[in-house]
């Protein structure tokens, strides 16, 4: 993993691509890792399995941010709606 960040996540080493992508892709999305490098041609299969196993390494604090982008996102459609 490379310790830059993307729009304030952890991104895969070389790659714009956010680790937490990976991880709700792959998650709550049900996309297998075979999928995502289909997908995501310039990611390899070991990469996406290292972004696997860092979310599931850290996956109180990720699934965290996953939560507040999520309700920052629901709060933003609210918003909208009041337009």
């Amino acid at each position: 993993m490379d310790r830059r960040i993307s729009k304030g996540s952890l991104v895969i080493l070389g790659t714009r691509t956010r680790v937490l992508d990976i991880a709700i892709e792959y998650e709550f999305l049900g996309t297998t890792p075979d999928k995502i490098v289909d997908a995501q041609p310039h990611l390899t299969l070991p990469q996406v399995h290292d972004a696997l196993f860092f979310y599931y390494e850290h996956r109180e604090e990720l699934d965290m941010e996953i939560r507040e982008r999520k309700e920052k996102i629901e709060g933003m459609r609210n918003q909208i709606q009041f337009l």
